[in-house]
């Protein structure tokens, strides 16, 4: 095992960055860090969440497989001081492969840029992806690590669009979503928040309701929630909030497919 007790920083000017294990054993290869937001800096302030990530990429087309980012700062519900974040990608046109995002709130910041994750675990507790990139997530597990005791932890997802101008959005397309607790499939994080899940199996741990506005009742008109032909228990949407869609195969087709990223254009598999 590969063991990298450190911060990673990549930054814009050092572009086309990969960082390659092996991916059929991504446990052998670790990259780990432990900070959280309350943590101090030099001058005794609080860091924020941005700067406690283990890994931050902001270049352009960066490739990673077979590697775990981490961070193993525990959260177990919503607080205000306890994110923690594995890898945080602020670079456009970013692909991941096989690779272990693992942490409790906020683990994967999917910042700003287009992005692709294909055959992925994320893991974590509270709003584990969150940002405001344009991603599109393929046939990744999604798994929640939520204790089964402390009601609704928040969500899978946390989208942080505020325009409608702006062309970005999570897509879930094929994903698994797993483990324990209970938590939304989004919450509304921006006034435009964008996430669509697609042939998508959930766990018994979606809460009925599934989506939140983060008690921002304005988000209910605008954000833009909705799941196509999911299944599993989770995916029952009797109890679901009524501004949240069930889309038609017409309507989630453009946000299924790889030019939702524009990866017709960088995306050679």
């Amino acid at each position: 095992i590969y063991l990298l007790r450190e911060k990673v920083f990549i930054p814009s000017s050092k572009p086309f960055i990969s960082l390659i294990g092996d991916e059929n054993h991504p446990r052998r290869t670790i990259i780990t860090g432990n900070s959280k937001a309350c943590d101090k800096d030099q001058y005794d302030n609080e860091i924020g969440t941005i700067a406690t990530a283990t890994v931050t990429v902001e270049s352009d087309y960066f490739c990673a497989t077979g590697i775990t980012f981490e961070n193993t700062v525990a959260a177990m519900r919503q607080e205000n001081d306890k994110q923690g974040v594995a890898l945080r990608l602020a670079g456009d046109k970013a692909m991941l492969y096989k690779v272990r995002i693992l942490g409790s709130q906020d683990t994967l910041y999917d910042d700003k840029g287009s992005h692709y994750f294909f055959k992925c675990y994320i893991q974590g507790t509270v709003d584990f992806i969150c940002g405001n990139a344009r991603s599109l997530f393929q046939s990744c597990e999604l798994h929640s690590i939520a204790p089964d005791n402390v009601g609704i932890s928040g969500a899978i997802a946390a989208h942080e669009r505020e325009s409608p101008y702006d062309d970005t959005g999570f897509s879930f397309v094929n994903c698994k979503v797993t483990g324990s607790g209970s938590v939304f499939l989004g919450r509304a994080w921006g006034e435009y928040s964008r996430i669509i899940y697609s042939k998508c199996y959930f766990d018994a741990i979606i809460h009925p309701q599934g989506w939140s506005d983060w008690d921002v009742p304005s988000r209910q008109e605008h954000a833009f929630f909705g799941e196509y032909s999911c299944k599993g228990i989770g995916a029952n949407r009797a109890g679901r909030v009524p501004w949240s869609n069930d889309f038609t195969q017409h309507q989630a087709q453009s946000f299924m497919r790889r030019d939702f990223i524009g990866g017709d254009e960088w995306l050679r598999i």
